[in-house]
């Protein structure tokens, strides 16, 4: 079985739609077959904030779907903890090149840890660090 990890842009795509990529993560998903995914508290706690000033309907969208992923055996969320901040801080003191936000480092070091290559983002960041992103510009929306 294929492990993937979630980035943030998916799970905001996908009960979004409105936004640009809503189609085609959607269709994604659909088509997702025998995966097992893999995202990070961290990230799930940006799905929160970047839905928290949308109005009662997204945060009300975002709430289930937090539910239903923390619920879902084909997903495994991997737990905050002050050592996975301390080693994404690290990688984000010695990127001060990059736009890297501390989740995007925290979840290139759980990638890692988990010997993970692809990620469902959209975000270039990734292939910084020589990670696969499965969404991009050549990507039809």
């Amino acid at each position: 079985m294929d492990t993937i990890f979630v980035d943030t842009f998916y799970w905001v795509a996908l009960i979004n739609p409105q936004d640009d990529w809503h189609k085609k993560v959607l269709k994604f998903s659909q088509s997702l077959g025998d995966v097992h995914l893999v995202t990070t508290e961290e990230v799930l706690g940006e799905v929160l904030a970047f839905y928290s000033k949308s109005g009662l309907k997204m945060k009300q969208r975002a709430i289930k779907l937090i539910e239903s992923i923390l619920n879902n055996e084909r997903v495994t969320v991997v737990e905050q903890s002050h050592q996975s901040f301390l080693l994404g801080f690290a990688l984000y003191q010695q990127r001060l090149d990059k736009g890297y936000s501390l989740t995007d480092c925290i979840s290139m070091n759980t990638m890692k840890n988990l010997g993970i290559n692809s990620v469902l983002s959209h975000d270039k960041h990734f292939t910084q660090e020589g990670l696969v992103i499965l969404f991009d510009d050549t990507t039809t929306k």
